[in-house]
Order: structure tokens, then sequence, then C-alpha cells
């Protein structure tokens, strides 16, 4: 098993290889940063994020869609592979970019959606690095957010994260679509959230319910924007680049696999 330090310097230098530029590669002086920072909520007054987990998934587009017809953009936290195909499978490629072209932040949820807490540093650095690494050949950016899959973090899951230049992000408002919950009372959720009149929303959805896509999110679309919230990406409601550098995106090969990946 590779050491820490190997395993970045190792990744730093694929990095390279896919094509960002030269100034904006990272330095092994990332091995000292300190631990990722943890993000649970917005703070740029009157902003709403909604942020969807578990993608790319066939649900993409209609969530896509749906803000985009709102004026608004989402944030996508992708796996590499979790409940839908390999990241790299040609349509699922076409949803990342379609995503990122259309104006919505891209960001990380790890590669194989594991409990992050039960894994070593090669593990996390490993899992955190192959989904990085997706992103860079499908849109050619480097994401500057990842959300722990569960939320799950510790210590050490901070230390990796900050040593890949990584923000760790988590939500303080759950629409509950992954809890069995009817789809009214997911709105309902909504409903009662906006009677708070809290200052900034960071909300936590999944791209991969049905529900979610078509029928929730314009629900809360519209209840959002009708209670004055103006709906961003995450990094907009945080004042900060959602991406660490950006390049070209990289032409499809025979790289663009989930064999042999965990």
């Amino acid at each position: 098993m590779l050491s820490s330090l190997v395993f970045t310097l190792l990744s730093l230098a694929v990095t390279f290889v896919l094509g960002a530029p030269s100034h904006l590669v990272p330095t092994p002086a990332l091995a000292k940063r300190a631990p990722a920072q943890v993000i649970t909520k917005c703070t740029v007054p009157n902003t709403a994020a909604l942020t969807f987990d578990d993608g790319p998934y066939v649900y993409l587009y209609d969530i896509g869609k749906a803000l985009t017809a709102a004026g608004a953009v989402g944030t996508f936290f992708f796996n590499g592979h979790n409940f839908g195909p390999c990241i790299y499978d040609v349509d699922q490629a076409k949803r990342v970019k379609w995503a990122f072209d259309k104006g919505h932040q891209v960001a990380s949820h790890t590669w194989g959606h594991k409990h992050l807490t039960n894994l070593t540093a090669d593990q996390l650095h490993h899992q955190m690095w192959l989904v990085e690494e997706a992103l860079i050949k499908i849109t050619g950016v480097m994401p500057a957010f990842m959300r722990p899959p569960y939320g799950e973090y510790n210590d050490m899951v901070r230390e990796v994260a900050g040593i890949r230049g990584q923000t760790i992000v988590t939500w303080d408002f759950d629409s509950g679509d992954t809890w069995n919950i009817t789809t009214q009372e997911s709105q309902q959720r909504y409903t009662d959230l906006i009677k708070t009149k809290p200052n900034t929303i960071l909300a936590l959805n999944h791209e991969v319910r049905q529900q979610t896509a078509q029928v929730i999110v314009p629900f809360a679309i519209k209840a959002l924007k009708d209670a004055g919230y103006r709906l961003v990406s995450l990094a907009e409601c945080l004042g900060k680049p959602a991406y660490q550098w950006q390049a070209a995106p990289q032409p499809r090969d025979a790289s663009w696999t989930c064999a042999g990946k965990p």
C-alpha cells in the first residue's frame, strides 16, 4: 500500500498529465495543509443552495431543467459508481458534462460511496482521487468541495481532504427523501422550514429519487423563490470558488473505465 504522501504526490503527477495548467497544478506543499474546513450552512444572506447526492443518474436532466427554467442552479455531488452505472459510461459522462455546461456546480461524493470513517488514509486518498480524476477528464475541473457519504467524517477524513485541497460540506436541511417518507411529507418539510425564515438554506436532496426530481424539486424551487430566496450554487452561497482549477476536458480514451476501481 502506498504511503499517504507518496499517493498524494502520485495523484498530483497524474493531475499534471491530465492537462491542468502548469501554474495551477498543486505542489507537494499540499501535504502540509491544515485539516479541511467543515461547512454545514451557507453564509451569503438570502441564498438557498439545493444540493443533490449519489449521481450521476437518469433524473439529472429533470432536476437540471427545472432549475434552469427557474433561473436557478444547483450543486451535484457525484460518485464514480454507486446507484447508477460507471461515471465513465457514455450516457453518464454526458450527464455530468451537461450539468457542468449548464452552469451547475459539480463536486465530489467520493468514488464508491463508502463509510469513510472505516478507511485508512491511503484508501481515503484513493476514494477521493478517483472521482476527482473523473471530473477532471469529463469537465476539466478539479472540485474544491466534497461531501462524505452519509455525512460521516473524522479527523483522518479532514486531514486527507485538507491535503487534497478540499472543503468538506454537509447540510443544515434534509428533505428526508431517503427516509422512506412520502413525497407530501418531504414537501411539508420544505414548507415548515420556510416558515421559520432562516437566513440561508443548504439543502440535501438525492438525484437518484424519481419523486425528488420530478415532484419535490419543482415544489421546492417555487416555494423558495416565492419566499424570496436566491437559488444558487454551493460555491455562490459561500462566496467561494467552486473549483481549485479548471482546464480543458480530456478526450475519451481507454482510461475512461471503472474496471479494477473499488
